[in-house]
């Protein structure tokens, strides 16, 4: 594999970092990558990376992480997004979607319970955001949860859950105040995924990101103690929001990682393929893509890398991390599809990954902040800086 670290952009630290990490990945993870794109992913194997310390980078030593950033954090997505996209997609939703609101904003008893294991890789998290009729306007929930005695009783769906049927616990946001706006009457709670009326319904069949598990899912009457609410009543909103921006950030970094392999194997087909008695790499239909691919990923990798940095030093993110998403995400459709299309008939077959590469990738523009929301945001953040309040 070509190197592509540099100095000018990463430390020493990080660069050791991700050759370690690389190294695990060819042992662990690629040996079996075809295989679990079946799905699910082997829970084992969630234990395997959080034992190696990998789902814990941007998590407190006092809960069981590094505490290395987000900076690491995007490294650790693009590895393993560059072996098996859905993979990484699981871990992302155990330790980013569902941890990073716990670690946040949780007590330190609620840390400690139910932080800790998903860290070590020994729990699985998911967060319910997403409904039956509630996707970009997250405002518009319906799920509710009622106080009763020193409990809470919630009562609702939620849909395209990513680890929903896999989950031990799930951070799940619920309407608690239904005489206020929602952005001031919503909540959060950490769920038991045991808890009687946790139901699965079914786990949606994918095009792509086959190796994760998404779910739909059903609060019937669940009773969460009150020790389980996350923050304070009315702060959900706010927490739901805070969680976007490290979320879309990491996701960037997947999208690098499962654009890089395409894009290393066509370049590496294009040198070896011949036609009309040359390499096809001689051919300006060929070679002028591989410049595309290049530039994107190097385009790709400088604005995921700005947006951790910045969150990392405790900036508001908002606006970088929307361009690094949107733009990374868009980018690896379009290069695992230039790549497919170098490697010919080739690439529309199995033998080469490059078709689960790009099946995986189209979904990324929709999930965590579609394309059209994501410009929604820029732009809303450009007039903000152009005008201020």
């Amino acid at each position: 594999m070509v190197d592509y670290l540099t100095s000018a952009l990463w430390t020493d630290d990080e660069i050791a970092f991700r050759r370690e990490l690389q190294e695990f990945c060819a042992k662990e993870i690629a040996p079996i990558a075809d295989e679990i794109d079946k799905g699910p992913y082997p829970r084992e194997l969630l234990r395997k990376i959080g034992k190696a310390g990998y789902m814990g980078v941007h998590h407190d030593r006092a809960d069981g992480g590094t505490d290395r950033g987000l900076s690491y954090e995007i490294i650790v997505a693009e590895e393993i997004s560059a072996v098996n996209g859905g993979l990484d997609m699981a871990r992302m939703a155990s330790t980013t979607l569902y941890g990073m609101p716990v670690s946040r904003f949780g007590t330190p008893e609620q840390r400690k319970k139910f932080l800790e294991p998903v860290v070590a890789g020994e729990k699985i998290g998911c967060i319910g955001i997403t409904e039956p009729d509630v996707g970009s306007d997250t405002a518009g929930m319906k799920t509710k949860a009622v106080k009763d005695g020193d409990d809470w009783v919630l009562n609702g769906e939620k849909r395209f859950i990513t680890n929903g049927s896999q989950a031990d616990y799930m951070c799940a946001f619920a309407i608690t105040n239904p005489d206020v706006h929602s952005k001031d009457g919503m909540s959060a709670f950490i769920v038991d995924t045991k808890s009687d009326g946790f139901k699965v319904v079914q786990d949606h069949e994918l095009l792509g990101m086959k190796s994760a598990r998404v779910s739909w899912l059903k609060f019937e009457d669940v009773r969460v103690p009150g020790d389980r609410l996350l923050g304070k009543p009315g702060e959900g909103f706010h927490i739901l929001m805070d969680e976007l921006d490290s979320e879309r950030t990491a996701i960037a970094g997947e999208a690098i990682g499962y654009a890089r392999t395409p894009y290393e194997i066509s370049v590496k087909y294009a040198n070896e393929r011949h036609q009309f008695g040359r390499p096809i790499r001689a051919f300006e239909g060929v070679s002028f893509k591989v410049a595309d691919m290049a530039m994107k990923l190097e385009a790709g990798r400088a604005l995921t890398l700005t947006a951790a940095r910045m969150y990392d030093k405790g900036e508001k993110i908002t606006k970088q991390a929307s361009i690094a998403k949107l733009y990374t995400t868009e980018a690896a459709i379009q290069i695992t599809n230039d790549a497919l299309q170098i490697l010919g008939g080739m690439g529309y077959t199995t033998d080469y990954p490059v078709e689960r590469f790009l099946r995986d990738a189209r979904l990324m523009t929709i999930g965590g902040g579609t394309a059209e929301i994501l410009r929604f945001l820029i732009q809303r953040e450009v007039f903000k800086e152009f005008f201020p309040e």
